[in-house]
This record gives structure tokens, C-alpha cells and sequence, in this order.
């Protein structure tokens, strides 16, 4: 992983004709399509990020993006250390009331982990398992005052 993301900053380089080349895929970030700008209003989706602090920002974001890929995005603090891949809580957030139906109702294994959040309530989610549609046009998350990541207190993974 690490060798792939110094390869996908580094300059391209002239070769003489003789010279064999490596064939690299293009480089990619998890979230990917959260870093694309809706392409139509019909596509934007408003959502408003509440951190621990109370500061409120509002985004447009767009039909299908994933709220943790989405905060990386802008810069929201939401760890996300398991990269969305449901093996941690550090992109816990709080969905507000009146948007909870809208969204599909947690899995199995999104509820085993919200067990283990601290500062867990009714209104509990994982960021990542959050889809905008246009049926959570308005929808405000606020983050908890604290997270506990498994990996080691106090890292936070850079997104790439």
C-alpha cells in the first residue's frame, strides 16, 4: 500500500525506447466517488456535520455518497480507522431523530459494533454505513465527543 501511494505522487519519467515499462493502474482513494462534484442539482443531497464542539457545516454532498468518505473530504474530523470495512466505531455519529426512518435500519453487524461505542445513543450510527439519497435531503450527524479507536489511542489515519 505504501509503495502504490509514493508511486501514484511520483513524476513520470522519460525512458529511452529500450527500456522496459511498468504498467500501473491509475491511482485511487478509498471514497473516491465522495471526492467527484455532483455533476446536477437533481444529485445534491445537503447534509450538515455537527462536531463535538458544536460548530455546524454544511455540505453538499450527492446521491450516494458515504458520509465517513465524505467528512474525509471536507476535512470533518471522523476517523474512520477500519476504512469503512465495519471492524471499528471511530466514524460513530448521531443521525438527527426525524431522519432515522429514512435510513435503512442498521445491520447485524453495525449493531454489534454500536454496542461498543462510547457515548451511545438511540440515534446512533456508523458513518460509514450512511448512503445519501435524496430522501435525506437536510440530514445533520453530529459527532460524539469522543471515539475509541482499536488500532492505538490517539491515531488517526490520513485518507488515500
Amino acid at each position: 500500500m505504501f509503495l502504490r501511494n509514493l508511486l501514484c505522487k511520483l513524476p513520470p519519467v522519460v525512458r529511452p525506447n529500450n527500456v522496459h515499462r511498468i504498467h500501473t493502474s491509475v491511482c485511487t482513494r478509498h471514497g473516491e466517488y465522495e471526492w467527484q462534484d455532483p455533476k446536477s442539482e437533481d444529485e445534491i443531497v445537503n447534509i450538515t456535520f455537527i462536531d463535538k464542539d458544536g460548530k455546524r457545516r454544511e455540505i453538499k454532498g450527492k446521491v450516494g455518497d458515504n458520509v465517513l468518505y465524505l467528512a474525509h473530504r471536507y476535512e470533518i474530523p471522523m476517523e474512520g480507522a477500519c476504512e469503512a470495512s465495519l471492524a471499528c466505531t471511530t466514524c460513530h455519529v448521531y443521525v438527527k431523530h426525524e431522519y432515522l426512518d429514512a435510513l435503512p435500519p442498521a445491520e447485524e453487524k453495525e449493531d454489534d459494533l454500536l454496542d461498543l461505542a462510547p457515548f451511545l445513543k438511540d440515534n446512533s450510527r456508523l458513518g460509514c454505513q450512511i448512503i445519501l439519497t435524496k430522501e435525506l435531503e437536510g440530514i445533520e450527524v453530529t459527532l460524539p465527543k469522543a471515539t475509541r479507536n482499536f488500532y492505538v489511542d490517539g491515531h488517526t489515519p490520513k485518507p488515500h
